[in-house]
């Protein structure tokens, strides 16, 4: 039953006991309010000695809902010693269980990748053991392919960037003595060219004129007579070699005996290490090259031309 004294009829003590219970009363409210929002965890109340405020009157002492874990009594022994509640040592093990899990699968993922390299490198090296082992024989090349760089560079192999040569003095080579059947003039009438044709292709032989490849076909024998020529100095003999078009005729002389040469393609350029354009051919043919583009040299340009032994009326030679 309640008191319905009036405040003027309390004593002293028993005005400070309702204030404090007053008081308790207010936190357990408030501690329930905020364990339901999930603002307090672990919150329990305790008897403490030193404050009076927390001083609980006798009888059964109340429970308190704790961080939504349910109601605590708060005298239990693990809440007055500073432990935590059976639903926090959950939350910890699993946290820790999942930590477990997640150390266990990196683990697990570095060792597969350490597998799967040293798969991957055994592989490596049974591939370039079957290499070796099954290697195709290298081929010899003809004597007509003894160079890395195509012929015509613009720069003296004396001179740094200078092609095909190392740095240093040039040895003297010693020319073949051009036989009857060798080149020695070129006419192409389309761009104005009429220029003589030595043996050789190097720096100084170029000097001279267009230079015949040693080794290469003569001309009107079955194969490929290889020709090249400065475009930007030295006479700039084959400057308009670019502008040769399709059906346009090129004129090789032996001596006094001219085998006509008609272009069947257009003009390409290539790279200065493509030497494949010095191969040998099973049709007689006429190679034309220079550096390309004019006053700058980085590539190539190349005219083909093909016998043309009707109009001349004279027999294939088969050198």
């Amino acid at each position: 039953m309640r008191d319905r004294r009036y405040v003027e009829d309390l004593t002293v003590e028993e005005l400070k006991e309702v204030l404090i219970t007053r008081r308790r009363e207010e936190r357990l409210v408030r501690l329930r309010r905020m364990g339901a929002t999930g603002r307090v965890g672990n919150t329990v109340i305790v008897r403490d000695e030193q404050d009076p405020e927390y001083l609980l009157p006798p009888g059964p002492i109340p429970s308190v809902a704790v961080g939504g874990w349910g109601s605590v009594p708060v005298s239990d022994p693990d809440l007055a010693r500073g432990g935590s509640l059976s639903g926090g040592k959950i939350r910890i093990w699993r946290e820790r269980i999942l930590l477990c899990i997640e150390s266990a699968a990196l683990i697990g993922l570095i060792v597969v990748i350490i597998n799967l390299a040293i798969s991957v490198r055994s592989l490596n090296q049974d591939w370039q053991e079957q290499r070796d082992t099954y290697a195709l024989p290298t081929l010899t090349p003809t004597p007509l392919i003894r160079v890395s760089i195509l012929p015509g560079g613009h720069k003296p192999p004396t001179m740094r960037g200078g092609e095909g040569q190392p740095l240093g003095p040039v040895p003297l080579m010693t020319l073949p003595t051009p036989g009857p059947r060798s080149p020695t003039r070129l006419v192409i009438p389309s761009i104005n060219v009429d220029v003589n044709v030595v043996e050789g292709d190097d720096w100084e032989q170029l000097k001279k004129g267009a230079g015949h490849h040693i080794g290469s076909a003569n001309p009107g024998e079955r194969g490929n007579t290889f020709i090249s020529g400065h475009n930007d100095v030295y006479g700039e003999v084959f400057r308009y070699l670019e502008d040769v078009q399709v059906g346009d005729e090129v004129i090789v002389y032996a001596g006094d005996q001219p085998y006509r040469y008609i272009v069947r393609v257009p003009p390409r350029v290539v790279e200065p290490d493509d030497v494949s354009v010095m191969y040998p051919t099973s049709k007689a043919i006429v190679t034309l090259l220079t550096c390309y583009p004019y006053m700058i040299d980085t590539h190539r340009i190349v005219v083909i031309a093909e016998l043309e032994r009707q109009n001349t009326g004279l027999q294939l030679l088969n050198g």
